[in-house]
């Protein structure tokens, strides 16, 4: 059985795939189960005393200042989730709602929460019997963590709200007997200790940065394909020019473009045909490796939020000494540099499907290569690849609108108390929107350029191109364009091998790990 251990510490990116995309099973450890149950007793001690402790004993937001007496603790935590359910729009994939589910339970097991086990494991059975709660994707400010997508959540582990199960879309409470998993009554601070967090604009995060490196090496490759076509100047990659601009990204990505077009017969040098290649060719370093850098940034931001508590008090539970302990209202629960980072990721983004639909327009453009108009042999009577470029300019303009910043917004909730919020969930959907524009024109690039090699008799092609053509041509089986034909499917392929890793798998196969 494949499983992931969950201590609060350790969940990697790669963890994060196999769960909500492979169904890996998850498995609390014994060190993280001790902390929560430290946790636990503090919260227990301070309902038992009366103390006044917000989310325990008082009000939420506004209300912070509302005492609650011991006998409508456990109301209050019900009265929460209920209220907070208000999530809008259509649901999130599966894949998010149980990277969520996963990221929760990390961030609890850190054992600062006050959770029960018992609760927590609930929400562990769930994720590992496949219930996934229906999650509308808007909603949250961002702020006092993803509230309203997350109370979501929550609602069918107390036999409310919706879940899938099984392939049906059902009542949580009828999911959860379906799937033999008892409801939960939420006490003192649970319910607030489930859903004060980021884990919503994380889960997206998270999958986005994962699917956002694999865009990174696949540019390089269909980049190459079309540095072949159109016989670019390799000399323009020589790594001196690099090493004098010293940024890892553009080094990395003139080694990957030397590497994937080792060997090729296609390919210049400065002064054989031309001095020079325009912007989109020669810069292909600078471009792409700025959004390597960019990417890298923003992985290493997520890599540090899923390992990291974000809900609000915050237990410091000192072991043998409840007395001791302490307990911290904070801003954990902020998502600012969730916000910035996801925000940062779609620009990056957008620079790839920018870049990408330039090099599709000089590969059509008559006027700009040696190739046939729009890489047909017989135009007019056939318009071959004109409305493919048409496509990807329309993606790249919608990514302009999808890029602007969500995080220079605010907008005061909770009477004020909440004044400003990071709308980092909203950041996080229009980077995955972005990202899912960006591998469409790039599988359109890919595409246009294994048919502009088809015009291609000077001589043998680079070993990593030649590999990337053989999928196109051999594994997605897709001829190349004698004559106008229904051009939809044969693009959906293309992406399909961009989005399943296949075409960088395939490329490594033939010279070794891309950098």
């Amino acid at each position: 059985m494949n499983m992931v251990l969950v201590d609060g510490n350790n969940l990697t990116i790669d963890d994060i795939v196999n769960v909500s995309r492979n169904f890996y099973e998850v498995k609390i450890t014994e060190d993280a189960k001790k902390r929560i149950n430290d946790s636990r007793c503090v919260i227990d001690k301070i309902v038992e005393n009366g103390k006044v402790e917000y989310g325990v004993t008082t009000g939420f937001g506004k209300f912070s200042d509302v005492v609650i007496s011991k006998e409508e603790v456990k109301k209050l935590q019900r009265n929460l989730i209920v209220s907070h359910a208000c999530a809008v729009g259509e649901p999130f994939d599966e894949e998010i709602v149980r990277a969520m589910m996963l990221l929760r339970i990390n961030a609890l097991s850190k054992g600062y929460s006050g959770i029960r086990l018992s609760t927590l494991e609930t929400l562990v059975d769930m994720l590992n019997k496949r219930v996934h709660p229906v999650i509308p994707e808007k909603g949250s400010l961002g702020a006092s963590g993803d509230l309203a997508p997350l109370a979501h959540m929550v609602l069918v582990m107390i036999g409310e709200g919706e879940a899938y199960f099984g392939g049906n879309r059902l009542s949580g409470k009828e999911a959860m007997e379906r799937a033999q998993i008892p409801t939960v009554e939420l006490v003192a601070k649970e319910g607030l200790a489930l859903i004060n967090g980021t884990q919503a604009m994380t889960a997206v995060g998270s999958l986005a940065v994962y699917d956002s490196i694999n865009i990174a090496k696949s540019a390089d490759i269909i980049a190459s394909m079309t540095f072949e076509a159109l016989r670019g100047i390799i000399t323009a990659f020589d790594d001196r020019i690099n090493m004098v601009r010293p940024h890892e990204g553009q080094r990395k990505v003139a080694d990957n473009i030397r590497k994937i077009t080792s060997g090729s017969e296609l390919i210049t040098n400065q002064g054989d045909i031309r001095v020079q290649d325009a912007y989109t060719l020669r810069c292909i370093p600078q471009i792409h490796g700025a959004s390597y850098d960019a990417i890298n940034y923003v992985k290493k931001v997520i890599e540090t939020e899923i390992n990291s508590v974000t809900d609000n008090p915050i237990i410091f539970a000192e072991e043998g000494n409840i007395e001791d302990s302490s307990v911290i209202s904070g801003g954990n629960f902020h998502g600012q540099p969730i916000a910035l980072a996801m925000d940062f990721l779609g620009i990056a983004l957008s620079e790839y499907a920018s870049v990408s639909e330039r090099r599709i327009e000089r590969l059509v453009n008559y006027q700009l290569n040696d190739l046939p108009p729009f890489l047909t042999e017989h135009g007019g009577l056939n318009s071959g690849f004109m409305i493919a470029q048409y496509s990807a300019a329309s993606m790249v303009s919608e990514n302009k609108v999808l890029a602007h910043p969500a995080s220079v917004d605010s907008i005061p909730s909770s009477a004020n108390q909440e004044d400003h919020v990071s709308m980092g969930t909203t950041a996080a959907r229009k980077a995955r929107a972005i990202l899912k524009n960006v591998q469409r024109v790039l599988g359109i690039e890919m595409l246009t350029a294994a048919q502009g090699l088809e015009f291609r008799d000077e001589g043998k092609k680079g070993a990593g191109v030649q590999a990337a053509y053989n999928l196109v041509r051999n594994k997605a089986a897709i001829p190349p364009l004698k004559e106008d034909r229904v051009m939809y499917k044969d693009i959906n392929k293309c992406i399909e091998l961009l989005k399943t890793g296949s075409l960088v798998e395939e490329v490594e196969k033939s010279i070794g790990k891309l950098l």
